[in-house]
């Protein structure tokens, strides 16, 4: 049995069309919390940490499941972001990332009784146009509550795309799943067909 340790739709969605069969329950493990402990860590080292939790946490109450536990991390430069928490912040976080290439990294691992069967982590760096702040405004209003759910405050694959000015990295990626990495555990893991 395999199971995805996330709401989120986005994750659901890859991988409903790459045709894997699997159940969604959510992780019990508390991000902000988990987040506030780890002190002096990358974005990339959080990003799998989190993943690791995730899949750890529920993979403890489903015996012999196969878990994957995904995570996202938005830094820019050192600095590492967080979902907002309302408009305010989000209008913050895009005026901060506006004319600056950040960071995505999204990572992934595939957890069994507690034993950590494969992990991955890969980056991508998105450089946001320098919007008007009118553009802001009105993007604020149209996008919400979808921005609240993205620590970016955009989706890439809707009008998010329209902040972009140049985009590097792979599209699953940015869309919080390293997806070809994880097909080829899945294969070699005996999960999906070779």
């Amino acid at each position: 049995m395999l199971i995805l340790a996330s709401k989120s739709q986005i994750r659901r969605h890859l991988l409903e069309s790459a045709g894997i069969t699997f159940s969604i329950e959510a992780s019990s493990l508390d991000e902000r919390k988990f987040q506030e402990q780890f002190i002096g860590g990358t974005p990339p080292e959080l990003a799998q940490t989190l993943a690791t939790a995730k899949a750890t946490a529920l993979s403890q109450l489903k015996k012999d499941a196969i878990v994957i536990g995904v995570d996202q991390t938005l830094s820019l430069g050192h600095q590492i972001f967080h979902k907002p928490t309302d408009l305010h912040q989000a209008r913050e976080q895009l005026q901060q990332l506006r004319g600056k290439t950040h960071t995505l990294h999204s990572a992934y691992s595939l957890v069994c009784n507690g034993n950590i069967l494969a992990q991955h982590c890969q980056y991508a760096q998105l450089t946001m146009r320098n919007f008007t702040n009118a553009f802001l405004d009105a993007y604020l209003v149209e996008e919400e509550p979808a921005i609240m759910q993205s620590v970016g405050c955009y989706h890439v694959e809707g009008r998010g795309i329209q902040l972009m000015e140049h985009i590097d990295g792979d599209y699953f990626t940015i869309l919080g799943l390293p997806l070809l990495p994880l097909l080829s555990h899945l294969r070699a893991l005996g999960v999906i067909p070779k």
